[in-house]
């Protein structure tokens, strides 16, 4: 796990910083793109993100093009983000999810196989990694809703029961 909190990343604002910035949190890992047929999930994201987020859940929106259904630049991701969908959680700036060029975060999530059993490539917008305090990763592919009962239940059962103060 400290290798996954290692990995560099940067927000859509453009401050850099490392994936173990929200270490102690459930993070919920997901690639978004603005003009996909999937992208309503955003709605569902935004829910779980304030359902759970002062007791240590956040989600961590990584927007990506590699699918051809994203804007070019950080500017008009962030604007759709906000206008559309009213997103407060962290979104990072543009990345590769798969291929050599892949960010590095992706590099090592998608060695995490699905409830099938199948790891490697990202298959579509909107892939989700649950990442655990405790490093264990669980993968749901695109059409897994965000507020999915096992999606939930794995986060509930990780989190703390008071809220943060």
């Amino acid at each position: 796990m400290a290798e996954l909190n290692s990995i560099p990343v940067t927000t859509l604002a453009g401050r850099e910083t490392t994936f173990g910035e929200w270490s102690d949190d459930v993070r919920l890992v997901v690639n978004v793109a603005s003009r996909c047929g999937l992208a309503p999930q955003y709605e569902q994201l935004e829910q779980l993100q304030r359902r759970y987020g002062d007791r240590g859940f956040t989600v961590l929106a990584f927007p990506s093009n590699q699918f051809l259904q994203e804007y070019r630049d950080n500017e008009k991701i962030a604007e759709y983000c906000a206008a559309t969908w009213g997103v407060t959680f962290p979104v990072m700036a543009k990345v590769r999810v798969n291929g050599r060029t892949a960010h590095p975060l992706y590099r090592e999530l998608v060695r995490t196989p699905d409830a099938e059993g199948k790891a490697g490539r990202i298959t579509w917008n909107f892939e989700k990694f649950l990442v655990l305090p405790d490093g264990i990763v669980h993968r749901f592919r695109p059409r897994v809703l965000p507020d999915d009962p096992a999606i939930v239940a794995l986060i509930e059962s990780a989190l703390a029961r008071e809220p943060r103060s």
